[in-house]
């Protein structure tokens, strides 16, 4: 059963056709990669997938349940988990309380209760805590835990935006440009930590991407827009060596042959993109949370 399947969406703003019968469709423990030009349609369609825009036609199941007309909160809920191209953290708290207000969900206790402080609340507090804590550990950001989050660089915000999703315990993650404000080797550590998350905590993820070889590197399967249209589908390195791939980021100009940025060699065995670490066949388990007390 795949987790996410968007089945021919359409949305029109006016006279703009944003979005002209698009599907995709993202397996369990799979990272699929969503690339195109600005102005292609991306952020649209992961805003008719999570419930900010409603889609004139066609029909979005996640787990296998159709969700085309749940409310966000509800979607988000049942683990669709996403981040933005501008970054939803609260700046002026820090890195760990953007952590522990992201699992507001969680939260065992009722509002008399929270607001008297009892040892009960405290207990539960910790708790989320040190959950928050295990998952800045994994993502090798508990250096940063105390840290404002207005006063760090934007490549870092975005892992922190990240992080915060993680803590919602997501059964899919919805990355809308994770590596932008990065250098490549910040974006290479990037793809090392998505790999890592797919293999500790069987995350299935979706990406909008515009560094191609953080796409070639990491992603078993990958979709291409323009113009609101879907060009072509298929294995990174078909993907990126597609005509009209090719010529809808280098323009008209390119060359019979060119072709965009490979994926940088490597010898770390993190870095095997294609599902390289996740298992194959019918026994892959299902995902499972970070518990508190676990290692990260």
């Amino acid at each position: 059963m795949a987790v996410l399947d968007v089945d021919s969406v359409s949305i029109r703003f006016g006279g703009l056709q944003a979005l002209s019968d698009v599907s995709v469709r993202v397996q369990e423990w799979e990272i699929v990669g969503l690339i195109g030009p600005n102005g292609a349609g991306k952020t649209t369609l992961f805003n008719c997938i999570t419930g900010f825009y409603r889609p004139n036609e066609g029909r979005v199941r996640f787990l296998g349940r159709d969700v085309t007309d749940v409310p966000i909160h509800e979607r988000a809920a049942s683990g669709m988990g996403r981040t933005f191209q501008q970054v939803g953290l609260v700046k002026g708290a820090t890195v760990i309380e953007n952590l522990i207000t992201a699992q507001h969900a969680k939260v065992a206790y009722d509002d008399l209760s929270g607001i008297v402080g009892t040892p009960a609340v405290w207990r539960h507090e910790r708790e989320l805590r040190d959950r928050a804590m295990q998952i800045l550990e994994l993502v090798d950001l508990a250096d940063l835990a105390d840290r404002r989050v207005a006063g760090l660089p934007y490549g870092t915000m975005k892992n922190v935006e990240m992080a915060a999703v993680l803590a919602t315990d997501p059964e899919i993650l919805m990355l809308d440009e994770p590596s932008s404000g990065m250098g490549p080797e910040e974006a290479h550590e990037l793809g090392d930590t998505l790999l890592r998350l797919r293999r500790e905590l069987g995350l299935t993820i979706l990406m909008i991407e515009h560094h191609v070889p953080l796409v070639v590197r990491v992603c078993d399967h990958v979709y291409c827009l323009n113009f609101g249209q879907l060009l072509t589908e298929g294995p990174p390195e078909d993907v990126r060596n597609h005509p009209e791939v090719v010529t809808a980021y280098l323009g008209e100009e390119a060359e019979e042959g060119d072709a965009l940025a490979p994926a940088p060699p490597t010898s770390a065995p993190a870095a095997e993109g294609g599902g390289g670490d996740a298992p194959a066949g019918p026994g892959r388990r299902r995902r499972r949370p970070l518990r508190a007390g676990e290692a990260g």
